[in-house]
């Protein structure tokens, strides 16, 4: 299954391959397989956070931007070899987060419902 993340000013996007507290905007169309998705959450931001985009100009992500949290599945993710001066290695999962600004509630809630559809509830 298929979800289209629509271009839109109101949109950014954060991956765990880059730098901390950096979100870029969505500024073109794109699909995601939720095939892929091992863990999907959707949380609300409490309070102003304040964030940069690639080339360090600063965002303000206001209180009640909308995230869905994408942790993608294991054979999506990233190994490191070497841990400081130790030998052994770590995988780190991918994910994907979705900030939805309070202006662009219509595709969030689009979006979640599309996911939702195909939960099951125990």
């Amino acid at each position: 299954m298929f979800i289209k993340i629509k271009k839109n000013c109101g949109i950014y996007m954060e991956h765990n391959g880059m730098e901390k507290n950096h979100i870029m905007p969505v500024t073109s169309n794109f699909l995601i397989n939720l095939g892929h998705a091992a863990e999907i959450s959707f949380y609300t931001i409490k309070e102003t956070k304040t964030r940069f985009d690639l080339e360090n100009h600063q965002i303000t992500v206001p209180p009640h931007t909308r995230v869905i949290h994408l942790q993608m599945a294991y054979n999506y993710s990233s190994t490191k070899e070497k841990i400081g001066d130790s030998k052994g290695s770590i995988i780190e999962r991918n994910f994907y987060k979705f900030y939805f600004k309070p202006e662009e509630m219509g595709q969030y809630e689009e979006l979640r419902a599309h996911i939702e559809k195909h939960v099951l509830n125990l």
